[in-house]
């Protein structure tokens, strides 16, 4: 599934002036976009007063002012209880979301740190970050609407398994944008070979797909190496909080494991995700069973999964493709090391 979600934009420059003025940041010095990030767009601002990370709220899907205020007072409450957040500043209306010119901005401190990947980080560090995502679901079942947490999952996530008739066709469908494509290029290539090796795959599988996903709470929703800002070792903020929502969440956990741990040729770092996967339970109090059946949940998932390849043929943008030799390897890899990837993550 795709961490992020919409096509590229042309460049835009925010109303700097009239938002600085509203909350009251000082005079602007320098404003540069951040360039890692694909579904809102960010600003790096330093003013008379300070330094500042400006969010323009862009995504449709995640851009309502009051669905975003929801979301600030969520990570509020976390930062109170301790978890490495950066909560945005109130403006002088009271409000955390500046609507200007019919667009959502939100202004944050800046934090000082640096993205890391699990090839960055030692089996202890590993641990940390399995312990600090286990944190983040326990203390997002205290700070949030408790009736929510019975509400079925929504989001990018489904409940409901991929059917694979429907893979199927989608495959089909992908081939033939592949075949059209010219000129001929080594992505064409490598997409053709592991769509004809997905579909050999899924025909081979297609009895083990999974049944409709079980308990959910709450969840971040895209935890991965560019939403976590470490400094001077250690977790210094987690940031993106776009699709905090009520999923699986032991499948947060598979899911974030296999973007953070994944080697360039396809296969997961095992005993860094063991590591992970532990400390994980502990935290957040989960169930060997539960991380199992997240395990073969997202297994499937990825089985299924064509996003880069559906950005890349059907929308033109080519953003996602340095991710795909390695995600697309990941998905055959998982399939012949299932039992090895799963008991990484229950024991």
């Amino acid at each position: 599934m795709p961490l992020l979600s919409v096509p590229p934009v042309a460049p835009h420059a925010p109303p700097l002036g009239a938002l600085l003025r509203l909350y009251a940041a000082g005079s602007a010095l320098d404003c540069e976009p951040v360039e890692q990030g694909l579904l809102n767009r960010g600003y790096r601002v330093r003013t008379t007063l300070g330094r500042y990370f400006l969010k323009h709220h862009f995504d449709p899907d995640t851009a309502d002012p009051a669905a975003i205020e929801r979301r600030h007072l969520a990570t509020q409450r976390l930062a109170a209880l301790g978890v490495p957040v950066a909560p945005p500043l109130a403006h002088r209306e009271g409000r955390t979301v500046a609507v200007v010119g019919g667009h959502a901005y939100a202004l944050h401190p800046w934090i000082d740190g640096r993205h890391r990947h699990g090839g960055q980080l030692t089996r202890g560090e590993s641990a940390r970050l399995g312990a600090l995502l286990g944190a983040v679901h326990a203390c997002l079942e205290r700070v949030m609407p408790p009736k929510a947490r019975t509400r079925p999952a929504t989001g990018p996530h489904p409940v409901e398994s991929a059917d694979p008739a429907d893979t199927f066709a989608l495959i089909d469908d992908l081939l033939g944008h592949v075949s059209r494509h010219r000129p001929a290029d080594a992505f064409d290539e490598l997409a053709r070979h592991r769509l004809l090796e997905r579909r050999a795959l899924l025909e081979q599988h297609a009895v083990r797909r999974p049944p409709r996903g079980a308990s959910v709470g709450w969840v971040h929703g895209d935890f991965h190496p560019f939403n976590l800002l470490y400094r001077n070792g250690a977790p210094a903020a987690i940031v993106d909080w776009d699709r905090l929502g009520v999923q699986p969440r032991a499948e947060e956990a598979v899911r974030a494991a296999a973007i953070f741990f994944v080697r360039p040729a396809g296969a997961l770092d095992l005993p860094k995700v063991r590591a992970y996967a532990r400390a994980y339970r502990r935290a957040a109090g989960a169930t060997p069973s539960e991380l199992a059946a997240a395990v073969h949940r997202v297994w499937w998932e990825r089985l299924n999964d064509f996003w880069m390849l559906r950005w890349h043929y059907e929308r033109g943008d080519t953003r996602a493709d340095p991710q795909f030799p390695a995600a697309s390897a990941l998905a055959v890899w998982w399939t012949s090391e299932y039992d090895a990837v799963c008991d990484a993550f229950v024991r």
